[in-house]
């Protein structure tokens, strides 16, 4: 509890105590009690940057959903021996460190990188494609840096389910298509709905890969709020993005925790 107090409530509460009043003239915050922060949030640019950062933060949650099932399904069925190293491989980008594996995709994406050098030389492109500094590069890059916090629940997930279950299905004459449509899958989405929260929630506040992948030229609300805290020295309006930020993903997190415990306890009334 207390250190809920010390590290979420009293950050949270001088947030929103500074949303309440004006923008010093040289930054900083003079405490005349005002609501323009909050209204200054429904102007179109920052509904637009608020729409933008959840449209690619879906993108991102959607395809490392994709990507990350085959992969945890692979995993949860090799040997044990195997299963260590494919884990392994899988957490093996943590142990680097965030900016170097930012600028590693710098070097991958850029017009002289190897992506392009590859496709020219296959002869798909007689020249270079322009990737690096798109919003393609920042999903690229956010799906790379967060896709194993997608792979780890749903193997954790699918590691638990009872193997006796499928092969009744199959005695029962099911196909394995359908054994896993009515079986794998459905058991499996509490571990998809976690791993899409932990990709989800960092991919939408992150201001580093925008930054730099994106070139500056895609605004994030991670980027907005830095920015008014750093250069335009809007310490109130910034508390305010923040504040919003910090809203969506709690709204976001109970939202998965109702449908988990709604499948949960799904099965057991039944």
């Amino acid at each position: 509890m207390l250190f809920l107090i010390v590290f979420m409530a009293v950050p949270v509460g001088l947030l929103a105590f500074y949303t309440f009043f004006k923008r010093g003239r040289f930054g900083g915050v003079v405490f005349e009690p005002t609501l323009d922060n909050w209204a200054k949030l429904f102007e179109p640019l920052y509904v637009g940057v608020i729409a933008q950062s959840i449209g690619l933060a879906l993108v991102v949650t959607l395809l490392a959903l994709l990507i990350g099932y085959p992969m945890a399904y692979a995993i949860a069925g090799l040997s044990p021996k195997w299963r260590t190293v494919a884990l392994i491989a899988v957490v093996l980008p943590f142990w680097t460190n965030f900016l170097i594996r930012t600028y590693a995709w710098i070097l991958l994406l850029n017009n002289a990188g190897w992506v392009n050098q590859w496709l020219q030389g296959l002869g798909i492109t007689d020249e270079p494609i322009s990737m690096l500094y798109t919003p393609q590069a920042i999903v690229v890059g956010l799906l790379y840096m967060y896709l194993p916090l997608m792979v780890l629940p749903l193997y954790a997930s699918l590691q638990q389910l009872d193997p006796s279950l499928r092969e009744a299905a199959t005695n029962l004459g099911a196909t394995p298509w359908r054994a896993f449509r009515t079986i794998t899958l459905p058991l499996s989405v509490p571990g998809a709905l976690t791993g899409s929260i932990f990709v989800f929630v960092p991919a939408m506040s992150n201001f580093v890969i925008p930054e730099l992948i994106g070139g500056g030229k895609t605004i994030m609300i991670g980027n907005l709020v830095r920015d008014q805290f750093f250069e335009a020295r809007d310490w109130p309006f910034g508390a305010t993005l923040a504040l919003l930020l910090t809203f969506l993903l709690v709204l976001v997190i109970v939202a998965q925790a109702a449908v988990s415990r709604r499948l949960t306890e799904g099965p057991r009334r039944g």
